[in-house]
């Protein structure tokens, strides 16, 4: 869509959650001739919230505020945070051709505490497996336990939830060695970073990649969670794979090509 096509579009961005990037993400905003507003945690915390109502408006920060916008439903589109759609019993049986994990179980934390033989006999009773949230909210990491050291503190609860009934996913466990990241957009991949989570390092992909085309081929045949919505790929015993589905809203998306994110998003809020 060119310059003079654009109708302008008001990006809710919340800095603090991604400040190396921020600087690129607004400038790209403004480049791109839309309007940047900053998030405020007061407009949760005393429910004043601009109305915004001039215009579409799109959110950009951390997923529970992402969360809160598109659950409250004052703006329009708000946030591209269809949370549910996006809890891996959701969609992972839809992704299982391509998904990471091969085999896998969805049970309450206390569930995995309480039976967690007979949890981990279904996976083939390994004496590690990887427990992740069900919920992509993420209230704790998804991280490796050896079957003697599963526990609800393990798990991190106390600390982040009090939920003993949180879904969790437990899988097998399985070495990655790569990792992407793809912004797509109404099926199709508009931009893409590999990245290493732990460093915080990324770099721009190209389109020409096995990586991107591996998601371009995801993105087409798979069954969206959302218009907007953000793709990892990651590469394991030399195979690619989908490693997870994210809500846009609440994503960093490392080296991704910012203007192409932002014009793209932007259109298809609007035309919605």
């Amino acid at each position: 869509m060119s310059d003079h096509e654009t109708t302008p579009v008001t990006w809710v961005l919340e800095a603090e959650v991604f400040p190396e990037t921020h600087t690129a993400m607004r400038d790209a905003v403004l480049a791109a001739q839309h309007q940047v507003v900053l998030w405020k945690d007061e407009w949760l915390q005393g429910e004043r919230w601009p109305s915004l109502n001039d215009r579409a408006v799109v959110f950009h920060g951390s997923l529970g505020n992402a969360d809160a916008v598109a659950r409250r439903g004052l703006w329009r589109p708000g946030a591209f945070c269809n949370t549910d759609e996006f809890r891996c019993a959701s969609w992972y049986p839809h992704a299982a051709r391509w998904l990471l994990h091969r085999r896998w179980e969805v049970v309450s934390a206390m569930e995995l505490v309480s039976h967690p033989d007979r949890v981990l006999a279904s996976l083939g009773s390994a004496d590690s497996v990887f427990v992740r949230p069900d919920s992509p909210l993420k209230p704790f990491s998804g991280r490796v336990l050896r079957r003697d050291a599963i526990s609800l503190r393990a798990l991190d609860h106390g600390f982040y939830y009090d939920d003993e009934s949180l879904a969790v996913v437990v899988a097998p466990v399985r070495r990655i060695t790569r990792e992407w990241r793809y912004v797509v957009v109404d099926g199709e991949v508009v931009a893409g970073s590999a990245y290493v989570a732990e460093r915080r390092a990324s770099l721009m992909d190209a389109p020409d990649g096995a990586p991107w085309r591996f998601a371009a081929e995801v993105a087409r045949e798979l069954n969206p969670p959302e218009a907007v919505y953000v793709l990892d790929v990651c590469e394991s015993d030399g195979d690619l794979h989908v490693l997870e589905l994210n809500p846009f809203s609440g994503a960093d998306l490392y080296a991704c090509d910012r203007r192409k994110v932002v014009d793209t998003v932007s259109h298809v809020t609007v035309v919605r």
